[in-house]
Order: structure tokens, then sequence, then C-alpha cells
């Protein structure tokens, strides 16, 4: 599949973003957080603003932006639907949670905990958008939604962690909670990757024409003599080699250094320690980046068998 780059900012924005308002929404009526206004500003208004960006750059993939309300009415049967309505509806008790906490300094729990569930089944809907996709394999298995909800989980956290360290608070439960959501979202990856590689093709030109039982199926003459919207869109290829060299800097960028830069974090005090933290929220934040171009552009959309493909 082609990344759009503004679905993979999206995907990746509003993740850290949802990922940030539910450990927010959570920890901060349970104390574990500041329960200054300060605070709650800064942590909810990047919360808010990472979903809110990564909502307006969604947008941007229309071919007539203007249209995008029309998708909300579609709900019953559509999670892209489900999505846009669910994000609109997490606003009310998000708004509701930083305007009490920001203005009249309480931190509700019951909002807070509504803001928490509504980030969390809003990334569930961004993930079952793909993962309901029965043409693209790679996207309709069990990985794909547990893989979206742990990277937001794991981005939020060590967004959180940075904040709590720029206000000088006492991080060491963000810091254990931003380890513990990285290791589980590299294992998710990994697993992910691991049953891309090892499954076998879900379809065939023999399965996919019906004429498997006659013999062996191979394309004569392409259906069009030109570049078109399925080619562009359905028909993206990474090489081989691209793809490991990608998952690397993936691995390192989005998992293996904010690990590390956490752990650092959490042992030494100080600037340093803060030093570390502030390096590992962009490094999660770029490693996703990375990670979610290879999960457009490793897909392969059931379409391309009548273009030459032998497996999707």
């Amino acid at each position: 599949m082609h990344p759009a780059l503004s679905v993979i900012v999206f995907t990746t924005a509003s993740g850290a973003g949802y990922g940030l308002l539910a450990l927010v929404g959570i920890l901060a009526p349970l104390g574990f957080l500041p329960t200054g206004s300060g605070f709650g500003l800064a942590a909810t208004a990047l919360a808010l603003a990472a979903i809110a960006g990564g909502l307006a750059s969604s947008t941007l993939h229309l071919g007539h932006p203007e249209r995008a309300w029309r998708a909300l009415s579609q709900w019953r049967s559509s999670w892209l639907s489900r999505e846009g309505l669910l994000a609109v509806l997490t606003f009310v008790p998000a708004g509701l949670f930083a305007a009490l906490w920001v203005l009249g300094g309480a931190v509700s729990p019951v909002w807070g905990v509504l803001s928490a569930i509504g980030a969390t089944v809003t990334v569930y809907s961004t993930a079952m958008i793909y993962a309901s996709l029965k043409p693209v394999q790679r996207w309709n298995n069990g990985w794909v939604a547990p893989n979206y909800l742990a990277m937001a989980a794991m981005t939020g956290a060590v967004w959180l962690h940075l904040v709590c360290r720029l206000f000088g608070w006492p991080s060491d439960i963000v810091a254990g909670i931003a380890i513990v959501a990285t290791l589980t979202a590299l294992l998710l990856k990994l697993g992910y990757w691991r049953f891309i590689d090892g499954s076998a093709a879900a379809s065939t030109p023999e399965s996919a024409t019906g004429l498997g039982r006659i013999g062996k199926v191979r394309l004569l003459e392409a259906p069009h003599t030109s570049e078109n919207y399925l080619l562009e869109e359905m028909g993206f290829r990474i090489a081989r080699k691209h793809a490991t060299a990608l998952r690397r800097i993936a691995l390192l960028a989005g998992f293996v250094l904010p690990l590390l830069l956490t752990l650092i974090a959490l042992l030494i005090p100080g600037p340093a320690g803060a030093l570390a933290a502030l390096l590992a929220a962009p490094a999660a934040i770029a490693g996703v980046l990375v990670e979610r171009w290879l999960f457009f552009a490793e897909a392969r959309h059931t379409v391309t068998l009548y273009y030459g493909a032998r497996v999707a």
C-alpha cells in the first residue's frame, strides 16, 4: 500500500496524544501526578494538541476535506466512522477534565476515567479500520489492534515522563509505566513482524480468479496500459533489503533508545536524568513514524494479483 504522510502523521500524533490523555486521566486522580494547574495545563494541552493535530492531518488525505463530517454518519457499519465519532465525543470529557483541573484546581476522577476510556476506544477504532480489511492480510489479523494500543501507551508514557521531569516531580512510577509499555510494544511489534514474514499468503492468482482447479494462473496482459489509482495506492512495493533496514531503524529509535534513556532517567536524578527523558520522547515519535510507514508499505492488497503479483 502507498504510505500517505498525512495518515502516518495522524496515527502517530493522535496515538501519542490519546496515550498521554489516558494515562493522565487515570494517574492524576490517583495522586501519582502533580495536582497543580500548571502541570494540568501542560499535560492536557500537550495531549489535546497532539490529538487535534493528528485529526487535522488525517483530513489532508481526503479528496474533499470539507466533506469529512459526512463520514460520521456511517457509524453502524464503518470503523472509520466510529473512530471519527469517538474522537469528537472524547473531546467532551477531556475538555471538562482539563477545564476543571486548570481553572478550578480540581482533578476529577469521573471525567479523568471517561477521558481515558474515550482515548482507548478511539485508538482501538483506528486500529480496526485496518484490521477489518480482509483484502489486506497483513492488516486483517489479531496483531494490529494490540500493536496500536501498545504504541499509543508507549509514546504517551514517555511524553508524560518528560512532562513530570520538567516540573520536577518524582516520576519513578511514570518511568516504570513507560518502561513496561515500551517492552510490551516492542514484543508485540516483533510478534507482528514474525507473523507477516512467516504466514502463508491468503490469496494467490489461482484463488482470486477461482481458476486454481484448472492449473497455474499467469498474467497474459495487464488490465491497463498506464498507471492508475489502483496501482498507485494498492500496488506500492518496498524492497526486502530496504524493509529490513527500516525495521532496524524503527526498533532502535522507537523502542531501544526510549527504553534505555528512560532507564537512565530512572536511575540518574537531576539534569542528566531530565536530559535522558527529553531525548526519549522525540526518539519514540521518530521510531513510530518509521514503523507506521512500514506498516503501510509492507501491506499487500488482493487487487494487485490482477496486475501480476504472485501473492497477496
